[in-house]
């Protein structure tokens, strides 16, 4: 058992033919969200107050 269960990772392919990432335009405004949230240090702003359990995700 890995622990925990990850997120779904954005490059996936989709039920459609395409992927969901060529359906957004390269000067979209999610973009810039998007980078925004990955640069984001989770930890420093103390958002890690529990650890997931080894079990399964938190309750």
């Amino acid at each position: 058992m890995s622990g925990y269960i990850e997120g779904v990772d954005r490059e996936q392919a989709t039920m459609f033919p395409d992927r969901l990432e060529a359906r957004i335009g390269k000067d979209h405004p999610v973009r810039v969200i998007d980078a925004f949230v990955d640069e984001l240090d989770f930890a420093a702003a103390e958002f890690n107050r529990r650890a997931p359990d080894q079990t399964g995700r938190d309750g």
